[in-house]
């Protein structure tokens, strides 16, 4: 019998023990990011009160790139931004969801970083 390593469980231990430290409050939000294998979503959650001020993905019409690829996720980040300036928020803290700062994940925090988001 082959025994296989529970990734999406190990990803989730982690995401769980990052959540143990940061929050999202008014002031700085948390910019929180998914990927799945076709498309990449990313929000900015206020936990103080339980509310999501903005949000992005690769699932949105008229979004024309592939949320499967790197240049897709850098569009989700400056879309995301772009979204976050218009509600006045500047300020972020970045939530990698227990995935690895790499990739898609990286390039979605260039791209919000470029629209103007600081973190």
């Amino acid at each position: 019998m082959v025994n296989r390593p529970d990734t999406k469980g190990q990803r989730l231990r982690r995401h769980k023990r990052v959540r143990g430290k940061i929050s999202g409050t008014p002031e700085r939000p948390r910019l929180n990011v998914f990927r799945s294998l076709n498309h990449i979503y990313a929000q900015i959650i206020d936990d103080v009160n339980g509310v999501t001020l903005v949000s992005a993905n690769s699932l949105e019409k008229g979004f024309d790139a592939d949320g499967g690829n790197v240049e897709g996720a850098k569009k989700v980040g400056e879309l995301l931004a772009e979204r976050a300036k218009t509600k006045g928020i500047e300020n972020v803290v970045f939530d990698r969801g227990g995935y690895v700062y790499h990739g898609r994940v990286a390039a979605l925090a260039e791209g919000a970083r470029s629209g103007g988001l600081q973190f």
